[in-house]
């Protein structure tokens, strides 16, 4: 079964291309967890019994309820919360758990999580689990609709690193809205410009051209007039990037503050109605 790519939407209006964890996969990982959770339970029982024998019928029975919902409950939610979103097997096949908009699992997400599943999977041996896998998109159980998360496989395909930022036109990309830009326009930019070295330089400037006119179409405020199509692409990947990695990695020192315009420069060609010159 081929990976399906799902594009995020973060709440700074950034797009991420992420790989969407199989269900295959998801099985292998819940059996593991399961697993282990039969695992744990089992030893607990066993030390119950030998060493707390003294109780009667039914405070047996109360520990015993009480014991198997902790375990239950307990072990996803521990492990998602304290790995930010990993249990055991997922951290086996390589899977996490993530919010919709591409940040970090929290604790309420988890407990939700955890809570679904001692109905989904356990009460009712995982079926409405793989139904609704199978019907969602995105590959969601019951548990994650409710908790607002999807579980993501970190084994894809690395995406090549983006290009550097242009620092004559960093000022301008760091007031970028990049919520128009969908994830197919930012991926062709990027193999564009991996791959621009080897074009002729006629067929090389023309694409430019072209790719940066959809890309400036979908973003604002346009490129400063006569600013090179190449350039521009690169500083819109390379902001993208910025704000990805802000997003995932949490709050981090405030990016360097850049002029409000760009320094004198000598006059520039007549600019295209996208913000640079068409090419000759």
């Amino acid at each position: 079964m081929a990976r399906q790519q799902e594009p995020v939407v973060t709440g700074d209006a950034v797009v991420l291309d992420i790989q969407i964890a199989q269900l295959p996969v998801r099985a292998v990982s819940a059996l593991i967890d399961v697993t282990v959770v039969v695992l744990l339970y089992v030893t607990g029982v066993l030390l119950y019994t030998l060493t707390l024998t003294q109780f009667d019928t039914a405070l047996s029975a109360a520990i015993l309820t009480i014991f198997t919902a902790l375990t239950l409950l307990g072990y996803p939610l521990i492990f998602e919360t304290a790995t930010r979103g990993r249990s055991l097997g997922k951290m086996a096949m390589g899977l996490r758990v993530v919010s919709e908009d591409g940040g970090p699992e929290r604790f309420r997400q988890a407990f939700f999580r955890a809570l679904a599943g001692v109905v989904e999977i356990w009460l009712l041996t995982g079926g409405p689990a793989v139904i609704c896998s199978l019907l969602s998109p995105k590959g969601k159980r019951l548990g994650d609709i409710f908790a607002g998360t999807i579980v993501i496989s970190e084994r894809a395909p690395r995406i090549p690193a983006p290009p550097p930022m242009p620092p004559q036109l960093a000022w301008w990309a760091s007031s970028l809205q990049l919520s128009g830009l969908r994830a197919e326009q930012a991926e062709l930019a990027r193999q564009y410009l991996t791959r621009a070295g080897q074009l002729e330089p006629t067929v090389r400037d023309q694409m430019a051209y072209r790719i940066a006119s959809d890309v400036v179409a979908q973003i604002s405020p346009p490129p400063p007039p006569g600013a090179p199509p190449q350039l521009v692409l690169a500083a819109v990947l390379a902001e993208r990037h910025r704000r990805e990695l802000a997003r995932l990695q949490g709050p981090a020192p405030q990016p360097p503050q850049w002029p409000s315009a760009p320094p004198p420069s000598s006059p520039a060609p007549a600019p295209s109605p996208g913000g640079f010159a068409p090419p000759g």
